[in-house]
C-alpha cells in the first residue's frame, strides 16, 4: 500500500514538472544569456568604443547594484500579486533594456543601461526560488531548483556558440557591428518569454485546472505538512537575522566564483590564443555542458541522501583548485580548458544545492523577503567579481592573480557551509 501511495505521488510530481519546469527553464536561459552576453560582446566592443579592462568590469558588475537596490521590494510583490503577472513583467522590461544594449555609444551609456538591466531583472530569479516552494515540499526541490539552474551552464552552452555566430556573421549588415546584432536578437526572445508567462503560466497549486481535485489535494497537503516544520516570520525578522545574513555570505562567495568565470571566460579563452569569435564561443560552450550533467546528478544525490552542507562545500572546494589549476597552466590550451571546465562545473553546481539550505527553514512572506535578501546581497559579488577580476587583470597583465582572488573565495564558502548545523538544513 505504501509504495503504491509513493509511485502515485512520483506520477502526480512528474506529471506537475513537466507542465512548470520546461518553461522556467527556458525563462532562464534566456535570463542568464542577456545578463552575461557582455562578455562576448567585450570581444568587439571594447575596441570599436575605446573601454577599458575597468570600465567593462565596473559596467558588467554595475548591473547588480541595479539588481540589489529593488531585489527585496519586487519579490514581496511577486509574493503578493502573484509569480504570473510579475515574472512575465520582469521578462518583457529586461527584453526591451537587453536590446536597447545596441544603442550604447560611450561609458556613461554602458553605466546606465547596465544599471537599468539590472532594475528590470531584479525579483526573477528569487521569484522563481519562492515560487518552486509553492509546488514542492524540502524533499523534492533541490532536484527541482537544479533543474531550473541548468539554465546557467545551458544558457553557456547555447549562447556561446550562439553570441560567437552572430557577432561573426551578421558585423556589418545595415551598418550595424556584430556586437549590437548580438543584443538585440538576444533581447527578443525575452519579451516574447514574458508574453507566454502571463497566458500560460499559474501562480498556485490551487489554480491549476490541469491537475484534478483529488491531485491538487495531495499537493497542497505536502505543502502544508512542509510548511508545519518552519516558521513564517515578519519581514523585519528576517531581514536582521543572523541566520539569514550567514546565507547571504556563503551565497556571496559562491556568486564570486560563477560571474568571475561567466563574464571572463570569452577573454581567458581568448588570451590562449584562440581569436576567432565562433570558436571562443564553441569551446566556452564545454565547460558549461560539463557543469549542466554534474549539477543534476549531484543534486540528485543531496536529496536521496538528504544531505545538504558536504554536497554545496566540497564541489565549491574542487572549483577553486579547477581556477588555480587554469592559471596555472595558462599557456597550454588543453591543460587551461581541462582546469577550466572543472572549475566551471563545481562552481555552477555548487548555487542549485546552495537554494537548498535557506529554503529548509524560511516560510511565508518571510521566504518572500528573505530569499530577495540573501539573493540581493550575494549577487552583489557580480559586481565585486567582475570589477576586481578586471582591476588585478590590468594592474598585473594576466588574469592569475583574479583567479586566485575567486579560488579563496570559493573556500571560504565552502568553510561557512560547514559551519551551517545539519539539523537546520538536512531535510
Amino acid at each position: 500500500m505504501q509504495e503504491q501511495l509513493a509511485l502515485h505521488q512520483e506520477s502526480i510530481y512528474r506529471k506537475v514538472t513537466w507542465r512548470i519546469m520546461p518553461l522556467l527553464l527556458v525563462c532562464y536561459i534566456v535570463a542568464y544569456l542577456d545578463r552575461v552576453n557582455v562578455g562576448f560582446a567585450k570581444l568587439q566592443m571594447m575596441q570599436a568604443l575605446g573601454f577599458s579592462d575597468v570600465v567593462y568590469g565596473l559596467g558588467a558588475g554595475i548591473f547588480f547594484i541595479g539588481y540589489f537596490i529593488f531585489e527585496v521590494p519586487s519579490n514581496i510583490i511577486l509574493h503578493k500579486v502573484g509569480a504570473r503577472l510579475w515574472i512575465g513583467r520582469i521578462m518583457i522590461s529586461w527584453g526591451f533594456l537587453s536590446a536597447g544594449m545596441m544603442l550604447v555609444s560611450n561609458e556613461t551609456a554602458f553605466y546606465i543601461m547596465r544599471f537599468l538591466l539590472g532594475v528590470a531583472e531584479a525579483g526573477f530569479f528569487p521569484g522563481i526560488i519562492l515560487y518552486l516552494t509553492y509546488w514542492y515540499p524540502s524533499q523534492r526541490r533541490g532536484r527541482m531548483t537544479a533543474m531550473f539552474m541548468t539554465g546557467i551552464p545551458l544558457a553557456g552552452v547555447v549562447g556561446g556558440p550562439l553570441s560567437g555566430y552572430i557577432m561573426k556573421s551578421f558585423d556589418g549588415i545595415s551598418a550595424l557591428a556584430g556586437w549590437q546584432w548580438m543584443f538585440l536578437l538576444e533581447g527578443v526572445p525575452a519579451i516574447l518569454l514574458g508574453l507566454i508567462v502571463i497566458l500560460k503560466m499559474d501562480d498556485r497549486i490551487s489554480a491549476a485546472t490541469w491537475l484534478t481535485e483529488e491531485e491538487r489535494q495531495l499537493l497542497e497537503k505536502n505543502i502544508a505538512e512542509d510548511a508545519e516544520e518552519k516558521q513564517d516570520h515578519s519581514v523585519l525578522h528576517v531581514l536582521t537575522s543572523g541566520r539569514v545574513w550567514l546565507m547571504a555570505f556563503i551565497y556571496f562567495s559562491f556568486v564570486m566564483g560563477l560571474y568571475g568565470v561567466s563574464f571572463w571566460l570569452p577573454t581567458i579563452i581568448k588570451a590562449m590564443g584562440v581569436a576567432d569569435p565562433l570558436e571562443i564561443g564553441l569551446l566556452s560552450a564545454i565547460p558549461y555542458g560539463a557543469a549542466t550533467i554534474a549539477m543534476l546528478l549531484i543534486a540528485k544525490n543531496a536529496d536521496r541522501l538528504r544531505e545538504r552542507r558536504w554536497h554545496v562545500a566540497i564541489p565549491a572546494v574542487v572549483g577553486a583548485i579547477g581556477l588555480l589549476l587554469s592559471a596555472h597552466w595558462a599557456d597550454n590550451t588543453l591543460l587551461a580548458m581541462s582546469a577550466l571546465t572543472l572549475a566551471t562545473a563545481c562552481i555552477i553546481t555548487t548555487l542549485p544545492l546552495f537554494w537548498s539550505l535557506p529554503t529548509a527553514f524560511l516560510a511565508g512572506t518571510g521566504a518572500a523577503a528573505g530569499i530577495a535578501m540573501i539573493n540581493s546581497l550575494g549577487n552583489l559579488a557580480g559586481f565585486a567579481s567582475p570589477y576586481a577580476v578586471g582591476w588585478l587583470k590590468q594592474a598585473s597583465g594576466t588574469t592569475s592573480s583574479g583567479m586566485m582572488l575567486l579560488a579563496t573565495s570559493l573556500i571560504l564558502g565552502a568553510i561557512l557551509t560547514i559551519s551551517v548545523p545539519a539539523k537546520l538544513v538536512n531535510k
